[in-house]
């Protein structure tokens, strides 16, 4: 009787643990996907890994939280403080972060493409090894920051500013620099082709175009 019920039981309390995974509150947060978490403080939290795909952190702090592999893709954490958050290899295509603080965020290897960071402050963050294939960049902030190597094709950068940022080895083409600011920036071995350079600020940039 016990051989047959064994594996019954070892399923009830996977299920259950299960489901307690997905109903994880934290700060008054429901952790799961879909979830709405708006104006909220959840500083520190540990929330590697999780699904929040869909969903809204709208004007919450996760300042120093810990969001490395998570899946955030079609979320929307516009206006969220975000500095010193690691997200690296994040999943986060399409993501809202308009107007959101990314000070020292780290998010290298995470997939941000179709990004919006409209007005976003990412001064100093990491952005190494990102995909950022069409992401919107527009007014963002990012002097200092680190882009090696990311993809960041036919993304929009204008009026961004990138003064002392560094995009080595980024892939560059068709990006929208207009009236940004890549002063003291180094582009060195980026790809260039097709992106546009009206009215951007050049000045002790290294490979940018004469």
């Amino acid at each position: 009787m016990l051989k047959k019920t064994l594996p019954l039981i070892i399923a009830f309390i996977a299920v259950t643990a299960a489901h307690a995974q997905e109903r994880r509150n934290v700060g008054g947060c429901d952790i799961r996907r879909g979830t709405l978490c708006t104006s909220l403080n959840l500083n520190g939290a540990d929330l590697a890994g999780v699904n929040l795909m869909n969903s809204q952190f709208t004007r919450s702090s996760l300042a120093g939280a810990n969001l490395r592999g998570a899946e955030l893709g079609e979320a929307n954490f516009s206006y969220t403080d975000l500095r010193g958050t690691d997200l690296r290899e994040a999943s986060m295509s399409r993501i809202n972060l308009k107007g959101a603080r990314l000070n020292e965020a780290r998010l290298a290897g995470a997939d941000l493409h179709g990004a919006t960071f409209q007005n976003a402050d990412l001064s100093a963050a990491d952005l190494s090894d990102t995909i950022l294939t069409g992401a919107d960049f527009t007014n963002a902030r990012l002097g200092g920051a680190q882009l090696k190597n990311a993809d960041m094709q036919r993304a929009n950068l204008r009026a961004a500013n990138l003064k002392g940022a560094s995009l080595v080895g980024a892939n560059l083409q068709g990006v929208n620099f207009n009236r940004a600011s890549l002063v003291d920036a180094d582009l060195t071995g980026a790809k260039l082709g097709g992106a546009i350079f009206l009215g951007t600020q050049t000045e002790g940039c290294i490979g940018c175009p004469d």
